[in-house]
């Protein structure tokens, strides 16, 4: 019995530290994340803040936040809804967000982090799209800030490959309950793919827009033009010089004619 006991015990530790593991291996936190986290290189104090640090250490430009629908001013009480999605970064449909007000609620897709309604996740890690909504706070409360995170992850169950990026933006208080100028469009990141490092060695063409087929046909090109322009001269010199002895009968009768003054 009490070697049976002690198989149990170490049986459910296994499990235990296996489970505390397995966030760690999976595809990115697919549960959400959110405030505070601990990681290799140090504390991160709010993710949406400071970014998905466990994924890359720098915000990558190639990663596109989009928000939509996002109000000039707001209004007490009134509430917005918003689309974000994140576009670019690794080739998959996986991804992730973090997002974080000073005021107000955030509700829509994902979920709320740890009960606060301030903060907000996904509960997807499959999409890369999602519909979010804000309730301005009470009167009073003058600038709101905002705090987005969009991470991009290519699904290897690892952080190598992925990418995020940050929005961050502020709305000032407006005592009316529409603003006339409607909505409008913020971006972070423009979408095109970073250049390769200085270290990286040769580049291929590829990546600079010309295929390789492309390539060999500028090459055959270029070289017919210059084939072109070394025959026309060959023609030019022997065909028509008056100083060449191997021209047409027609060419030296009509060089004698004209140096006659014959007409």
């Amino acid at each position: 019995m009490p070697t049976q006991k002690v198989f149990i015990r170490s049986l459910a530790s296994l499990i235990l530290i296996s489970l505390m593991l397995f966030p760690t291996v999976t595809n990115a936190y697919p549960g959400g994340i959110g405030g505070e986290e601990v990681w290799a290189e140090g504390d991160i104090n709010d993710v949406a803040k400071e970014g998905c640090l466990c994924h890359a250490a720098e915000p990558s430009n190639s990663v596109m936040i989009i928000l939509d629908d996002v109000p000039y001013s707001w209004a007490p009480g009134e509430s917005y809804n918003m689309r974000m999605e994140i576009v670019g970064g690794p080739e998959s449909s996986s991804g992730g967000f973090s997002a974080r007000v000073s005021a107000g609620e955030l509700s829509g897709d994902g979920q709320d982090w740890e009960g606060d309604t301030m903060a907000r996740t996904h509960s997807n890690p499959n999409t890369r799209i999602y519909s979010l909504t804000w309730t301005a706070p009470e009167t009073g409360s003058g600038t709101v800030n905002f705090w987005f995170t969009g991470n991009a992850v290519n699904g290897n169950g690892a952080p190598d490959g992925d990418l995020w990026n940050q929005l961050q933006f502020s709305l000032s208080e407006n005592g009316s309950s529409e603003d006339k100028r409607g909505t409008k469009t913020l971006i972070a990141g423009s979408g095109t793919p970073e250049a390769p490092e200085k270290s990286s060695g040769a580049i291929d063409i590829s990546t600079l827009g010309a295929g390789f087929r492309a390539h060999w046909l500028g090459l055959l090109g270029f070289g017919a033009v210059i084939a072109v322009i070394i025959f026309c001269g060959l023609v030019l010199r022997y065909g028509f010089s008056t100083s060449y002895k191997g021209r047409s009968n027609l060419l030296r009768l009509r060089y004698k004619v004209n140096r006659r003054g014959d007409q």
